[in-house]
């Protein structure tokens, strides 16, 4: 193997995992450590810069960080139920023990730059755009048809899970950069959007349409069937405020989390989510079906409906056929009736979300814009540009539907795009991220960081009395940890954008690292390629998704190998080096946004 070159910059951002799992690449460790220190406001600006809603997403992110972390690896062994930091928990953390921030926000410029950005829809995607470019001096306009920013984030999430003042509190600091936002305005032409002299057009619209089921009786009995996220919108705008004591919801995804829920809240005593496919195999969120089983919901699965039963127009139930997974010699899932009677439950009332659409009825098909055979933009996944160059689509009306962080991701690469062209340059050449690498050496065996491991599992997360949460849809049901939790839970974070460095030019070859290695996971050997190497380290590394660290060869000929998988980063590497040859540096990576920084200096002519 080729030595590692480490001054590519998504070397060591891959071995931090959790970060290089953020779609928004949030520096989590960073943010820990300042957590774990008392630095609270730290804390939440450096997610402010990353992710833009840290006390949003903080209680409603789907946290594809978690999966990714060191910790849930490197406690397999010895843990029966191995878990990641609680990362998402502890940004909102941050939020909740900061102090006013607000003198730590940028300031629009006084002086504009003459450039004017149309932003359709107030969600998360649209206010990210929003605030990477007004705080760059673009006069940003935010159109939404409803009387708030937001978009889904007020929409469609229930108060008991994110209360409204957090998204007040957040969507404000956005709007507090000088951006106009014109609630109550539905756009419903693309054309004449055009012709308004915009320099760029963002459309951050969603996937606002539900879902239905066409099966036998869905019209008979229509005022007893809701589509999910229309239902919770009617919620969240105060139309409705009660439903039937029985109570269906179809779908195994998040929303029916939230709809199955919500019914509880408001008069549903016998709520039951019913499913189509397995239990593992649900979208939902796993804790989200805990917490719903948690306030006594039961999730049925492996049933298709069939038909809602009705009697002179009322809703009275939902058969539904028995099926079971087969699957094929690649793997392949087929869901196939097992022959057993049909299952009939009764209702009052059936939500129905099992799937969002995108909807694009004022973008005339003659406006340039090119639309796939799904109905879907077709969308440039590097520039988020349309085939109309100044009209970008991000978050779910790009792609469909995901969640908040990947609309943050969005909105980011849609302001460089924008930035870029704005100033005749090509969106296309991506501005490379901000990295700076320093070591932590206090002294010979002292760190500037707290490099023990804790033993302690992941804390849990307290939670309201159900008795009192089941009767107010506004109460919040996770309390979410005490700064004193939050400090024991952060010492779990294994510091892992404090990276291992080697120079091998200090290297003698006495094997003291590898003695000292808790994790067997450095190995000086000949060297060879990589499946072979793998295979005779130390410890097999046997995860080829992470990188080795491969050095130039040494005196003796060997090269020294490490298995960046499941390293600690626990320094004793360092420690007990003779000649200084490990070092431990941090690695901080800032992702670039909009603004100076993501644009190419002009030449001057000689």
């Amino acid at each position: 193997m080729k030595p590692t070159n480490i001054g590519n910059p998504d070397y060591f951002h891959k071995v931090v995992d959790c970060q290089w799992a953020c779609p928004a690449h949030t520096p989590v460790p960073e943010y820990i450590r300042l957590i774990a220190a008392g630095r609270y406001d730290d804390a939440y600006m450096i997610n402010w810069d990353a992710n833009v809603f840290p006390g949003i997403l903080g209680r409603t992110c789907d946290r594809p960080c978690e999966p990714a972390c060191r910790r849930g690896r490197v406690e397999e062994r010895n843990a029966e139920r191995p878990e990641p930091v609680a990362i998402c928990r502890l940004k909102r953390v941050a939020a909740d023990n900061k102090s006013d921030i607000r003198p730590l926000l940028p300031v629009a410029p006084k002086q504009k730059n003459g450039r004017r950005i149309a932003c359709v829809g107030a969600g998360p995607a649209s206010l990210t755009v929003a605030r990477d470019l007004a705080q760059v001096g673009y006069s940003v306009t935010v159109f939404d048809q409803d009387p708030r920013a937001g978009g889904m984030i007020w929409s469609q999430i229930p108060r008991f899970r994110l209360p409204m003042e957090v998204i007040d509190e957040e969507v404000d600091y956005i709007l507090g950069l000088d951006v106009e936002f014109r609630g109550g305005t539905k756009i419903d032409s693309m054309r004449k959007l055009l012709g308004e002299g915009y320099d760029a057009i963002f459309v951050g619209t969603g996937a606002p349409r539900g879902r239905d089921l066409d099966i036998p009786g869905r019209r008979e009995a229509a005022t007893g069937i809701h589509i999910g996220i229309d239902w919770l919108a009617s919620v969240s705008f105060g139309h409705l405020d009660r439903i039937g004591r029985r109570v269906i919801v179809l779908g195994g995804g998040n929303t029916a989390m939230d709809c199955c829920r919500t019914s509880r809240r408001l008069g549903g005593a016998d709520v039951k989510v019913i499913v189509r496919s397995g239990f593992e195999e649900m979208k939902a969120s796993p804790w989200e079906k805990e917490d719903a089983m948690h306030e006594d919901i039961p999730i049925l699965n492996y049933l298709v409906p069939r038909e809602f039963t009705h009697e002179k127009g009322r809703l009275t139930g939902v058969t539904f056929e028995k099926v079971k997974a087969v699957y094929d010699a690649k793997g392949r899932r087929e869901l196939v009736a097992t022959g057993e009677p049909d299952q009939h439950f009764e209702c009052d009332d059936v939500l129905v979300a099992v799937g969002q659409e995108n909807a694009f009825p004022w973008i005339e098909r003659d406006a340039g814009i090119e639309f796939d055979k799904w109905g879907m933009p077709v969308v440039d996944r590097v520039t988020m540009q349309s085939t109309v160059p100044h009209v970008l689509f991000g978050g779910d009306s790009a792609f469909g539907p995901k969640n908040i962080i990947w609309a943050v991701a969005h909105g980011h690469e849609a302001a460089i795009s924008i930035d870029r062209l704005c100033h005749g340059e090509d969106p296309r050449e991506r501005p490379a991220p901000h990295v700076r690498m320093t070591s932590q050496k206090m002294g010979i065996h002292e760190w500037s960081y707290d490099n023990d491991v804790s033993l302690a599992q992941r804390y849990r997360v307290p939670w309201r009395d159900k008795k009192v949460t089941l009767k107010d849809i506004r109460v919040e049901v996770e309390l979410g940890f005490d700064p004193k939790t939050g400090f024991a839970e952060a010492q779990r974070c294994l510091n892992c954008d404090v990276q291992t460095v080697f120079s091998e030019k200090l290297c003698i070859e006495c094997d003291a690292c590898v003695d000292i290695c808790p994790m067997d996971c450095i190995t000086f050997t000949a060297n060879g390629e990589e499946a072979e190497l793998r295979a005779r380290l130390n410890a097999p590394a046997t995860n080829p998704g992470q990188d080795l660290y491969v050095s130039g060869t040494l005196r003796t000929g060997r090269i020294m190998a490490k298995d960046e998988d499941v390293c600690l980063h626990c320094g004793l590497c360092a420690e007990r080096c003779p000649t200084g040859a490990w070092d431990m540096q941090k690695f901080l990576l800032e992702m670039a946004h909009a603004g100076p920084g993501c644009r190419i200096p002009k030449r001057k002519a000689a």
